[in-house]
């Protein structure tokens, strides 16, 4: 890991804490809500869903769906199974408990989160990719245009935009016409800019544009109203807060990147969580970058998690951070050739107790009606009470995703098999 500047420490402090790895592994699990009892079978609720949102600040969005979309896996790791439209309906149904935007990635977060990003809004020239940018600068019509429909009839597709805008604004397809492609572009500039928002997804996982109004609760109109936003650094302080609950203990990279903060912009609002007597600098075994430890991160002397998780899980985002704490060298192979994979493709790390024990590769063979364990490798010196464990998880997720044929594959019993590269 690479050196970081030195703590940010008030003038004058006691001595910095030391803490032992598994004391922060441990610190850093119970944040995320790993060690929680989960809730019976057949029990789970919006309530316990909106714990884990309270509990994680930001859920990650992700299209790969060869197991299911990324973003209902972390409820699954915290609560067991459960119906997942229950999710979908805090997202999609007023009153609306969680909001799309570009947080960590495309992400959910709770409403009043959405405005504290307005810095990033403002950017949207600036930040956001090419198509987007173009059509904003050289077609202000069109994005005037978008804007205009989405507000008037919104909830909609970019399709359904489209086919709108070609029936109440006629063009020339000679002289441009309502091509899909530019207005999309609108419509995620337009999302990129805060201007718009999603209303939620279709099956198909596209969103739904919307204005701000028919969108966020009625007590927090004059936040989302670009008047009501706050300033850059306030915001700043208040995302760096999010993250530091949300870690338990973290680095100054740990932290910022949880809202892809930039260094100018996440020290200040360090050095004002200190002061405060929120965070207290404290040193990690074996690290080299000063921590930061929340003054009220619960610190448990054991933790009990079993536990898959989505690649896209919020414990495992800071890959360096996966490293130092558990051990555990993680990356995202999907993007790897397939001859060139280690592990596999879509690829689950296995908590247990405390501890990253195992990999999973896994795909939903939904024609089969079968879980699939492409691939499976055990890290060095995983106990053995881990396999029926992991056995027990893996059988519990085909149930969640109702594959009624079971769990078929490599199963984590016997010798391991060598590493797939299905996909």
């Amino acid at each position: 890991m690479t050196a970081e500047p030195s703590p940010v420490t008030p003038a004058t402090v006691r001595p910095m804490e030391r803490l032992t790895r598994p004391q922060a592994r441990r610190v850093a699990l119970a944040a995320q809500g790993f060690g929680r009892a989960r809730p019976e079978p057949g029990t789970v609720t919006t309530r316990h869903l909106q714990r884990v949102v309270d509990t994680v600040g930001i859920v990650q969005i992700d299209s790969v769906n060869v197991l299911t979309r990324s973003q209902y896996l972390p409820f699954f790791s915290r609560l067991g199974g459960y119906d997942t439209g229950l999710l979908d309906a805090m997202r999609d149904r007023a009153p609306r408990r969680v909001v799309e935007y570009w947080a960590h990635e495309a992400s959910l977060i709770p409403p009043s989160t959405w405005p504290l990003l307005d810095f990033r809004m403002q950017r949207a020239l600036a930040d956001s990719w090419g198509g987007m940018q173009q059509v904003a600068r050289d077609r202000p019509d069109v994005v005037a245009a978008v804007r205009a429909e989405v507000e008037r009839r919104g909830p909609m597709t970019s399709r359904q935009v489209e086919q709108a805008l070609a029936h109440d604004v006629p063009r020339a397809r000679e002289e441009w016409g309502w091509n899909w492609s530019v207005v999309k572009n609108a419509l995620e500039h337009l999302f990129w800019a805060g201007e718009i928002t999603s209303a939620g997804r279709t099956s198909q996982f596209e969103r739904r544009y919307a204005g701000l109004q028919r969108v966020f609760p009625r007590h927090l109109h004059e936040a989302v109203a670009p008047a009501g936003r706050p300033a850059p650094e306030a915001a700043y302080v208040e995302l760096i807060r999010i993250a530091a609950v949300a870690h338990g203990v973290g680095t100054e990279q740990c932290l910022r990147d949880y809202f892809r903060l930039k260094p100018d912009q996440a020290r200040p609002a360090l050095e004002t969580l200190v002061a405060e007597g929120e965070l207290r600098p404290v040193t990690i075994e074996g690290w080299k970058r000063p921590a930061y430890l929340h003054v009220d991160a619960r610190r448990p002397r054991r933790v009990d998690a079993t536990a898959l998780l989505s690649p896209f899980d919020s414990l495992v985002w800071q890959r360096d951070r996966t490293a130092a704490l558990f051990g555990f060298d993680y990356r995202l192979e999907i993007y790897v050739p397939a001859e060139q994979r280690v592990h596999g493709y879509y690829v689950l790390p296995f908590l247990f107790g405390d501890a990253l024990v195992a990999r999973c590769d896994l795909k939903a063979d939904r024609a089969a009606g079968v879980l699939r364990v492409q691939a499976m490798s055990w890290e060095p010196g995983a106990p053995d009470a881990a396999r029926p464990a992991l056995a027990a998880e893996l059988e519990q997720m085909a149930d969640w995703l109702g594959l009624t044929a079971g769990v078929a594959g490599a199963l984590p019993r016997g010798r391991q098999p060598a590493p797939s590269s299905a996909g």
